[in-house]
């Protein structure tokens, strides 16, 4: 059984996604703009995650509102902000970001308004930047449509049941879930649809060690919880 505390995150070893790795290795070497293209849960994120210490671009994980876009990028430059208005901020932060000389990802980005663009498009101009977004259609990301002829696309698909089978091996030999799990890793692949955050959730249960696996019963009671808690995550440990 394992006892690790439910209160503590699980934290998943990352597998599979060579194609797309090296891709956006070539496209930072090259100094390109990219497009990180999948659906909620594929894994856009723990991509960019998995590149940081190698790479080591300008990250900001919401990137909804340029307000936010620049207080997370000017956090990440040491720049202050004291007594500075936005409109005075956007053209020391495009400046700081040209001299840095670092890729920017922007995580998280759904609409554009026409302001975040005009400002995304300046900063383009002297900066390598990445685009984390589920959907490139206009009426999804908004006014940036206009842009993405200027990016390289990197499209996420759901994880091959080789990568799941892999994923499942590594949280065995890593004591995160019980050994049975290695039997579950079709059934996984299944209920899951190889959707990495679905599949990060059935191991989180399971890592809660709440579950005989002999039981025929256990998988009925895991899938059921796994809906439960995506529909009402427990609170953050305090």
């Amino acid at each position: 059984m394992v006892t690790t505390s439910p209160a503590a995150p699980l934290v998943l070893p990352f597998v599979g996604r060579t194609r797309e790795t090296a891709e956006l290795r070539r496209l930072h070497a090259l100094q390109q703009h990219a497009l990180i293209l999948g659906p909620a849960g594929v894994g856009k994120t723990a991509l960019v995650a998995h590149l940081q210490p190698q790479l080591r671009f300008l990250q900001c994980p919401h990137s909804e509102h340029l307000g936010e876009i620049c207080a997370s990028l000017e956090r990440e430059l040491g720049l202050t902000t004291e007594g500075l208005r936005l409109v005075e901020r956007k053209p020391r932060l495009r400046q700081a970001l040209a001299q840095a000389g670092r890729t920017v990802v922007l995580d998280g980005v759904g609409w554009t308004t026409p302001k975040l663009c005009s400002w995304l498009e300046t900063v383009m101009a002297r900066t390598p930047v990445w685009l984390c977004t589920r959907s490139a259609h206009p009426w999804d990301i908004g006014h940036a449509w206009r842009l993405l002829v200027r990016f390289q696309r990197v499209e996420l698909q759901a994880l091959r049941a080789a990568e799941t089978q892999a994923l499942v091996e590594a949280v065995v030999q890593g004591g995160l879930v019980p050994p049975q799990t290695r039997s579950l890793a079709a059934w996984l692949q299944r209920r899951s649809g190889g959707n990495p955050r679905k599949l990060y959730q059935f191991l989180a249960e399971l890592n809660s060690g709440h579950y005989d696996l002999d039981n025929p019963l256990a998988l009925r009671r895991l899938e059921m919880d796994r809906r439960i808690h995506e529909a009402f995550p427990p609170p953050p440990p305090a």
